[in-house]
Protein backbone atom coordinates (compact mmCIF):
# COMPACT_ATOMS: atom_id res chain seq x y z
CA UNK A 1 0.00 0.00 0.00
CA UNK A 2 2.61 2.26 0.52
CA UNK A 3 4.49 1.70 -2.98
CA UNK A 4 1.29 2.42 -4.62
CA UNK A 5 0.57 5.53 -2.50
CA UNK A 6 4.49 6.42 -3.27
CA UNK A 7 3.83 6.18 -6.79
CA UNK A 8 0.51 7.84 -6.76
CA UNK A 9 1.95 10.83 -5.14
CA UNK A 10 5.10 11.09 -7.57
CA UNK A 11 3.31 10.64 -11.16
CA UNK A 12 2.22 13.96 -11.66
CA UNK A 13 6.11 14.96 -11.53
CA UNK A 14 7.24 12.43 -13.55
CA UNK A 15 6.44 13.24 -17.36
CA UNK A 16 9.75 13.29 -18.36
CA UNK A 17 12.83 12.08 -16.93
CA UNK A 18 13.28 13.29 -13.02
CA UNK A 19 16.63 13.51 -10.94
CA UNK A 20 15.41 13.11 -7.30
CA UNK A 21 17.73 13.92 -4.01
CA UNK A 22 16.78 11.94 -1.09
CA UNK A 23 17.45 13.16 2.62
CA UNK A 24 18.60 10.00 4.26
CA UNK A 25 18.61 10.03 8.19
CA UNK A 26 19.09 6.51 8.64
CA UNK A 27 15.95 6.89 10.98
CA UNK A 28 12.66 4.67 10.31
CA UNK A 29 10.68 7.50 8.20
CA UNK A 30 14.15 8.13 5.59
CA UNK A 31 14.74 4.63 5.86
CA UNK A 32 11.28 3.33 4.70
CA UNK A 33 11.55 6.40 1.80
CA UNK A 34 14.52 4.71 1.07
CA UNK A 35 13.73 1.20 -0.02
CA UNK A 36 10.32 2.68 -1.71
CA UNK A 37 12.63 4.80 -3.83
CA UNK A 38 14.66 1.80 -3.89
CA UNK A 39 11.65 -0.39 -5.83
CA UNK A 40 10.19 2.89 -7.71
CA UNK A 41 13.80 3.46 -9.82
CA UNK A 42 13.78 0.16 -10.48
CA UNK A 43 10.51 0.02 -11.81
CA UNK A 44 11.42 3.50 -13.53
CA UNK A 45 14.47 3.52 -15.11
CA UNK A 46 14.79 6.84 -16.80
CA UNK A 47 14.81 8.84 -13.37
CA UNK A 48 17.81 8.94 -11.34
CA UNK A 49 17.74 9.22 -7.50
CA UNK A 50 20.59 10.93 -5.42
CA UNK A 51 20.72 9.85 -1.65
CA UNK A 52 22.41 12.47 0.65
CA UNK A 53 23.00 11.63 4.41
CA UNK A 54 23.93 14.79 6.67
CA UNK A 55 26.39 14.08 9.31
CA UNK A 56 25.77 16.26 11.88
CA UNK A 57 28.84 14.76 14.64
CA UNK A 58 25.96 15.52 17.65
CA UNK A 59 26.05 11.79 18.45
CA UNK A 60 28.99 9.34 19.53
CA UNK A 61 27.27 6.95 17.03
CA UNK A 62 27.26 9.80 14.10
CA UNK A 63 29.67 7.76 12.16
CA UNK A 64 28.29 4.56 12.41
CA UNK A 65 25.07 5.88 11.08
CA UNK A 66 26.84 6.94 8.07
CA UNK A 67 28.13 3.79 7.35
CA UNK A 68 24.75 2.30 7.86
CA UNK A 69 23.11 4.61 5.60
CA UNK A 70 25.79 4.25 2.69
CA UNK A 71 25.59 0.51 2.65
CA UNK A 72 21.20 0.49 2.61
CA UNK A 73 22.00 2.74 -0.09
CA UNK A 74 23.98 0.53 -2.29
CA UNK A 75 21.63 -2.35 -1.06
CA UNK A 76 18.86 -0.40 -2.61
CA UNK A 77 20.81 0.32 -5.96
CA UNK A 78 20.80 4.16 -5.31
CA UNK A 79 24.16 6.94 -5.35
CA UNK A 80 25.32 7.66 -2.15
CA UNK A 81 26.66 10.94 -0.82
CA UNK A 82 27.74 12.33 3.09
CA UNK A 83 27.66 15.83 3.63
CA UNK A 84 29.64 16.58 7.24
CA UNK A 85 28.20 19.84 9.23
CA UNK A 86 29.05 21.45 12.10
CA UNK A 87 26.30 22.89 14.87
CA UNK A 88 27.91 25.47 17.12
CA UNK A 89 27.26 24.39 20.96
CA UNK A 90 26.13 27.59 23.61
CA UNK A 91 24.66 29.61 21.19
CA UNK A 92 21.88 30.89 21.69
CA UNK A 93 20.22 29.21 19.20
CA UNK A 94 18.34 25.79 19.80
CA UNK A 95 20.40 23.00 18.68
CA UNK A 96 17.43 21.70 17.10
CA UNK A 97 17.36 24.61 14.86
CA UNK A 98 20.84 24.93 14.23
CA UNK A 99 20.74 21.11 13.23
CA UNK A 100 17.60 22.09 10.70
CA UNK A 101 19.33 24.83 9.43
CA UNK A 102 22.63 22.83 8.92
CA UNK A 103 20.60 19.95 7.57
CA UNK A 104 18.45 21.75 4.67
CA UNK A 105 21.68 23.64 3.66
CA UNK A 106 23.27 20.80 3.05
CA UNK A 107 20.91 19.20 0.95
CA UNK A 108 20.56 22.49 -1.42
CA UNK A 109 24.09 21.60 -2.24
CA UNK A 110 22.87 18.86 -4.62
CA UNK A 111 19.68 20.31 -5.49
CA UNK A 112 19.98 21.38 -9.02
CA UNK A 113 17.42 23.06 -11.44
CA UNK A 114 14.83 20.82 -11.81
CA UNK A 115 15.35 18.71 -9.40
CA UNK A 116 12.90 17.24 -6.19
CA UNK A 117 14.17 16.91 -3.18
CA UNK A 118 12.30 13.74 -0.97
CA UNK A 119 12.31 14.20 2.89
CA UNK A 120 10.02 11.69 5.14
CA UNK A 121 7.83 13.76 7.13
CA UNK A 122 4.48 11.86 8.03
CA UNK A 123 1.49 12.51 9.58
CA UNK A 124 2.25 12.26 13.15
CA UNK A 125 5.30 14.43 12.11
CA UNK A 126 2.74 16.82 10.80
CA UNK A 127 0.42 16.92 13.98
CA UNK A 128 3.54 17.88 16.07
CA UNK A 129 4.42 20.65 13.64
CA UNK A 130 1.08 21.87 14.15
CA UNK A 131 1.13 21.62 17.34
CA UNK A 132 4.21 23.30 18.09
CA UNK A 133 3.28 26.12 15.43
CA UNK A 134 -0.25 26.59 18.31
CA UNK A 135 2.06 26.65 20.72
CA UNK A 136 4.17 30.06 19.40
CA UNK A 137 0.94 30.92 18.48
CA UNK A 138 1.64 31.29 15.03
CA UNK A 139 -1.29 33.04 12.36
CA UNK A 140 -2.15 30.82 9.17
CA UNK A 141 1.11 30.51 7.51
CA UNK A 142 2.23 28.87 10.51
CA UNK A 143 -0.78 26.81 11.37
CA UNK A 144 0.04 25.61 7.75
CA UNK A 145 2.57 23.59 9.26
CA UNK A 146 4.28 21.42 6.39
CA UNK A 147 3.32 21.25 2.45
CA UNK A 148 3.44 18.36 0.21
CA UNK A 149 5.27 20.59 -2.34
CA UNK A 150 6.97 23.58 -1.39
CA UNK A 151 9.84 25.32 -3.42
CA UNK A 152 13.51 24.62 -2.93
CA UNK A 153 16.35 26.07 -3.90
CA UNK A 154 16.66 25.76 -7.47
CA UNK A 155 14.40 22.37 -7.39
CA UNK A 156 11.13 21.62 -5.48
CA UNK A 157 10.71 19.86 -1.73
CA UNK A 158 8.27 16.78 -1.78
CA UNK A 159 6.48 15.50 1.04
CA UNK A 160 5.14 12.08 -0.01
CA UNK A 161 4.44 10.70 3.10
CA UNK A 162 2.72 13.15 5.34
CA UNK A 163 -0.65 10.94 5.03
CA UNK A 164 1.62 7.91 6.47
CA UNK A 165 1.18 7.35 9.83
CA UNK A 166 4.42 5.77 12.14
CA UNK A 167 2.43 2.89 13.05
CA UNK A 168 1.95 2.35 8.98
CA UNK A 169 5.70 2.88 8.32
CA UNK A 170 6.25 0.34 11.24
CA UNK A 171 4.47 -1.86 9.79
CA UNK A 172 5.97 -1.70 6.69
CA UNK A 173 9.43 -1.88 8.15
CA UNK A 174 8.74 -4.95 9.84
CA UNK A 175 7.02 -6.30 6.56
CA UNK A 176 10.02 -5.78 4.56
CA UNK A 177 12.73 -6.93 7.55
CA UNK A 178 14.52 -3.19 7.35
CA UNK A 179 16.82 -2.00 10.08
CA UNK A 180 17.30 1.19 10.60
CA UNK A 181 19.13 3.63 13.35
CA UNK A 182 17.52 4.85 16.46
CA UNK A 183 18.59 8.33 17.57
CA UNK A 184 19.12 8.09 21.66
CA UNK A 185 18.41 12.12 21.23
CA UNK A 186 14.77 11.17 20.07
CA UNK A 187 14.08 9.78 24.08
CA UNK A 188 14.97 13.33 25.51
CA UNK A 189 11.70 15.10 26.34
CA UNK A 190 13.49 18.08 27.15
CA UNK A 191 13.50 18.94 23.29
CA UNK A 192 9.85 20.26 22.78
CA UNK A 193 8.84 17.72 19.57
CA UNK A 194 9.94 14.81 21.97
CA UNK A 195 7.52 16.02 24.96
CA UNK A 196 5.02 16.47 21.98
CA UNK A 197 5.40 13.07 20.67
CA UNK A 198 6.25 11.16 23.65
CA UNK A 199 3.78 12.88 26.02
CA UNK A 200 1.09 14.43 24.62
CA UNK A 201 0.22 13.24 21.14
CA UNK A 202 -0.49 9.80 22.01
CA UNK A 203 -2.80 10.80 25.02
CA UNK A 204 -4.55 13.02 21.76
CA UNK A 205 -4.45 10.05 19.70
CA UNK A 206 -6.77 7.92 22.09
CA UNK A 207 -8.58 10.27 22.46
CA UNK A 208 -9.24 11.23 19.04
CA UNK A 209 -8.37 8.67 16.88
CA UNK A 210 -9.04 10.92 14.14
CA UNK A 211 -7.03 13.57 14.92
CA UNK A 212 -4.27 13.37 12.74
CA UNK A 213 -6.95 14.38 9.79
CA UNK A 214 -8.40 16.69 11.68
CA UNK A 215 -4.78 18.51 12.23
CA UNK A 216 -3.89 17.23 8.35
CA UNK A 217 -7.79 19.08 6.95
CA UNK A 218 -7.08 22.41 9.27
CA UNK A 219 -3.28 22.89 8.03
CA UNK A 220 -4.54 22.28 4.47
CA UNK A 221 -7.04 25.00 5.08
CA UNK A 222 -4.43 27.48 6.71
CA UNK A 223 -2.20 26.96 3.47
CA UNK A 224 -4.98 28.07 1.30
CA UNK A 225 -5.67 31.05 3.04
CA UNK A 226 -1.93 31.77 3.26
CA UNK A 227 -1.84 31.24 -0.28
CA UNK A 228 -4.60 33.07 -1.38
CA UNK A 229 -3.33 36.53 1.03
CA UNK A 230 0.38 36.09 -1.07
CA UNK A 231 -1.93 35.79 -4.51
CA UNK A 232 -3.89 39.45 -3.35
CA UNK A 233 -0.68 41.07 -2.48
CA UNK A 234 1.57 39.86 -4.77
CA UNK A 235 1.10 42.87 -7.09
CA UNK A 236 1.74 45.32 -4.17
CA UNK A 237 4.71 43.10 -3.15
CA UNK A 238 6.45 43.58 -6.64
CA UNK A 239 5.75 47.43 -6.13
CA UNK A 240 7.44 47.88 -3.12
CA UNK A 241 10.53 45.03 -3.61
CA UNK A 242 13.06 47.38 -5.29
CA UNK A 243 15.75 46.40 -7.55
CA UNK A 244 18.63 45.69 -4.93
CA UNK A 245 16.60 43.31 -2.81
CA UNK A 246 15.14 46.30 -0.46
CA UNK A 247 11.13 46.84 0.37
CA UNK A 248 10.12 50.64 0.11
CA UNK A 249 8.38 52.12 2.96
CA UNK A 250 6.62 54.76 0.71
CA UNK A 251 4.72 51.21 -0.61
CA UNK A 252 3.71 49.42 2.13
CA UNK A 253 0.27 51.46 2.98
CA UNK A 254 -1.76 50.58 6.13
CA UNK A 255 -0.13 49.14 9.12
CA UNK A 256 -2.19 45.70 8.32
CA UNK A 257 -0.93 45.37 4.89
CA UNK A 258 2.09 46.72 5.51
CA UNK A 259 2.85 43.89 8.27
CA UNK A 260 1.94 41.73 5.62
CA UNK A 261 4.00 42.91 2.90
CA UNK A 262 7.07 42.71 5.18
CA UNK A 263 6.27 39.43 6.43
CA UNK A 264 5.92 38.56 2.63
CA UNK A 265 8.74 39.98 1.89
CA UNK A 266 11.25 38.25 4.02
CA UNK A 267 9.60 34.86 3.53
CA UNK A 268 11.04 35.21 -0.35
CA UNK A 269 14.58 35.72 1.21
CA UNK A 270 14.34 32.43 3.27
CA UNK A 271 14.79 33.48 6.44
CA UNK A 272 13.54 32.48 10.00
CA UNK A 273 10.30 33.89 10.53
CA UNK A 274 9.97 36.73 13.20
CA UNK A 275 7.23 36.59 15.91
CA UNK A 276 3.90 38.58 15.68
CA UNK A 277 5.98 40.87 18.51
CA UNK A 278 8.52 41.70 16.51
CA UNK A 279 6.88 42.48 13.10
CA UNK A 280 4.83 44.59 15.07
CA UNK A 281 8.16 46.01 16.69
CA UNK A 282 9.73 46.10 12.84
CA UNK A 283 6.90 48.47 12.13
CA UNK A 284 6.75 50.30 15.01
CA UNK A 285 10.26 50.97 16.15
CA UNK A 286 11.91 50.48 12.14
CA UNK A 287 8.97 51.37 9.73
CA UNK A 288 8.08 54.17 12.05
CA UNK A 289 11.28 55.60 13.44
CA UNK A 290 11.88 59.74 13.29
CA UNK A 291 13.73 60.46 9.94
CA UNK A 292 17.06 60.83 11.53
CA UNK A 293 17.13 57.65 13.38
CA UNK A 294 19.16 54.38 12.51
CA UNK A 295 16.76 52.17 13.91
CA UNK A 296 17.16 48.36 13.52
CA UNK A 297 15.54 45.21 14.81
CA UNK A 298 17.75 41.79 15.23
CA UNK A 299 16.39 38.33 15.54
CA UNK A 300 18.18 34.67 14.93
CA UNK A 301 21.09 35.87 12.26
CA UNK A 302 19.50 38.66 10.48
CA UNK A 303 18.36 42.63 11.53
CA UNK A 304 15.98 44.64 9.54
CA UNK A 305 17.15 48.06 8.88
CA UNK A 306 15.80 51.17 7.62
CA UNK A 307 18.12 53.29 5.24
CA UNK A 308 16.89 56.28 3.38
CA UNK A 309 13.27 54.79 3.57
CA UNK A 310 14.01 51.34 2.09
CA UNK A 311 14.06 48.37 4.85
CA UNK A 312 16.71 45.90 4.27
CA UNK A 313 17.29 43.00 5.55
CA UNK A 314 21.27 42.36 6.77
CA UNK A 315 22.59 39.02 7.84
CA UNK A 316 25.19 38.74 10.64
CA UNK A 317 28.60 38.64 8.85
CA UNK A 318 31.43 38.02 11.26
CA UNK A 319 33.30 40.71 11.05
CA UNK A 320 36.02 41.35 8.05
CA UNK A 321 38.18 44.38 9.04
CA UNK A 322 41.52 42.44 8.75
CA UNK A 323 40.94 40.60 6.11
CA UNK A 324 43.22 41.76 3.20
CA UNK A 325 44.26 39.90 0.00
CA UNK A 326 46.78 40.25 -3.10
CA UNK A 327 45.09 41.44 -6.05
CA UNK A 328 46.58 40.28 -9.61
CA UNK A 329 45.83 42.30 -12.48
CA UNK A 330 43.79 40.46 -15.05
CA UNK A 331 42.85 37.79 -12.38
CA UNK A 332 39.51 38.10 -10.29
CA UNK A 333 39.96 38.33 -6.65
CA UNK A 334 37.55 36.39 -4.94
CA UNK A 335 36.44 38.57 -2.14
CA UNK A 336 34.65 36.27 1.42
CA UNK A 337 31.37 36.16 2.43
CA UNK A 338 29.82 35.74 -0.64
CA UNK A 339 30.85 39.13 -1.59
CA UNK A 340 31.89 38.01 -5.26
CA UNK A 341 34.86 39.23 -7.03
CA UNK A 342 37.22 42.29 -7.87
CA UNK A 343 38.60 42.67 -11.46
CA UNK A 344 41.88 44.38 -12.01
CA UNK A 345 41.62 44.63 -15.83
CA UNK A 346 44.32 46.29 -17.63
CA UNK A 347 42.27 48.25 -21.14
CA UNK A 348 42.87 51.30 -23.74
CA UNK A 349 39.88 53.33 -21.22
CA UNK A 350 39.78 52.78 -17.99
CA UNK A 351 39.86 55.26 -14.57
CA UNK A 352 42.85 53.75 -12.90
CA UNK A 353 46.31 54.31 -13.75
CA UNK A 354 49.04 50.78 -13.68
CA UNK A 355 50.15 49.98 -10.51
CA UNK A 356 54.05 50.85 -10.19
CA UNK A 357 56.27 47.57 -9.83
CA UNK A 358 56.98 48.80 -6.10
CA UNK A 359 53.14 49.12 -5.71
CA UNK A 360 51.58 45.19 -4.99
CA UNK A 361 47.67 45.83 -5.37
CA UNK A 362 45.82 44.52 -2.37
CA UNK A 363 42.34 44.61 -1.57
CA UNK A 364 41.38 45.03 2.07
CA UNK A 365 37.69 46.15 4.06
CA UNK A 366 38.79 48.71 6.87
CA UNK A 367 37.97 52.23 6.04
CA UNK A 368 38.50 53.15 9.96
CA UNK A 369 41.32 56.36 9.82
CA UNK A 370 41.45 56.75 6.09
CA UNK A 371 40.64 59.89 4.38
CA UNK A 372 41.21 60.21 0.73
CA UNK A 373 40.37 63.01 -2.16
CA UNK A 374 38.01 61.33 -5.06
CA UNK A 375 38.62 62.47 -8.59
CA UNK A 376 37.28 66.07 -9.48
CA UNK A 377 36.37 66.95 -5.67
CA UNK A 378 38.25 69.36 -3.61
CA UNK A 379 39.86 68.36 -0.41
CA UNK A 380 40.70 65.42 1.45
CA UNK A 381 37.41 63.34 3.41
CA UNK A 382 37.21 60.46 5.76
CA UNK A 383 35.90 57.24 4.40
CA UNK A 384 33.18 57.46 6.28
CA UNK A 385 32.07 60.86 5.79
CA UNK A 386 32.68 59.71 1.74
CA UNK A 387 30.51 57.00 2.13
CA UNK A 388 27.38 59.01 3.80
CA UNK A 389 27.49 61.22 1.05
CA UNK A 390 27.53 58.62 -1.27
CA UNK A 391 24.52 57.02 -0.21
CA UNK A 392 26.16 53.82 1.41
CA UNK A 393 24.36 52.31 4.55
CA UNK A 394 26.10 51.83 7.44
CA UNK A 395 26.31 48.09 7.66
CA UNK A 396 28.08 48.13 4.55
CA UNK A 397 30.76 50.40 5.08
CA UNK A 398 32.97 48.01 6.05
CA UNK A 399 32.17 45.72 3.20
CA UNK A 400 32.77 47.64 0.64
CA UNK A 401 35.70 46.86 -1.02
CA UNK A 402 39.11 49.38 -1.08
CA UNK A 403 41.55 49.11 -3.61
CA UNK A 404 45.12 49.73 -2.49
CA UNK A 405 48.07 50.30 -3.89
CA UNK A 406 51.29 49.65 -1.76
CA UNK A 407 49.91 51.18 1.73
CA UNK A 408 47.86 53.84 -0.54
CA UNK A 409 43.93 53.86 -1.33
CA UNK A 410 43.71 54.42 -4.96
CA UNK A 411 39.99 53.15 -5.02
CA UNK A 412 36.86 52.01 -3.54
CA UNK A 413 35.09 49.51 -5.66
CA UNK A 414 31.68 50.74 -7.04
CA UNK A 415 32.23 54.48 -5.84
CA UNK A 416 35.36 56.46 -6.66
CA UNK A 417 38.67 56.48 -7.89
CA UNK A 418 41.23 58.66 -5.21
CA UNK A 419 43.28 61.42 -7.22
CA UNK A 420 46.66 60.57 -8.01
CA UNK A 421 45.92 57.41 -8.94
CA UNK A 422 43.69 58.10 -12.20
CA UNK A 423 44.40 57.22 -15.67
CA UNK A 424 43.31 55.36 -18.60
CA UNK A 425 45.19 52.09 -17.97
CA UNK A 426 42.91 49.52 -15.91
CA UNK A 427 39.25 49.21 -15.37
CA UNK A 428 38.50 47.93 -11.72
CA UNK A 429 35.12 45.77 -11.99
CA UNK A 430 33.18 44.42 -8.95
CA UNK A 431 30.95 41.75 -9.34
CA UNK A 432 28.79 40.24 -7.29
CA UNK A 433 24.81 38.82 -6.44
CA UNK A 434 23.61 42.22 -6.45
CA UNK A 435 25.46 44.41 -9.13
CA UNK A 436 27.94 44.53 -11.05
CA UNK A 437 29.49 48.29 -11.22
CA UNK A 438 32.71 49.87 -12.16
CA UNK A 439 34.24 52.74 -10.49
Amino acid sequence: MLYSRLTAFLQPYCQRPRRFVLALSGGLDSRVLLDLMGQFIRQHPLHQCQVVHVHHGLSPNADTWLTRCRDWSAQAGLAFAAEHVTVQQGTRLSVEQQAREQRYQALARHVQSGDLLLTAQHADDQLETFLLALKRGSGPAGLAAMAPESSFGEGVHLRPLLSTTRAEMETYADAKGLAWVEDESNRNTRYDRNFLRHEITPALVARWPGVRKSVARSAALCGEQEALLEELLADRLAQAVQADGSLAIAKLGSERTGKQLIRLWLRQQDVLMPTQAQLAQIWHSVVQARADANPQLRWHTVEVRRHRQHLYLIRQWPDIRHWQQPCVLGTPCALPQGLGTVLLQQTAQGQLRLPAPDEPVSVRFNPEGIEARPVGRVGRRKLKKLFQEYGVPSWNRRRTPLIFYGEQLAAVAGLFVVEGFHGQDCDLTWHNDVFHVQC
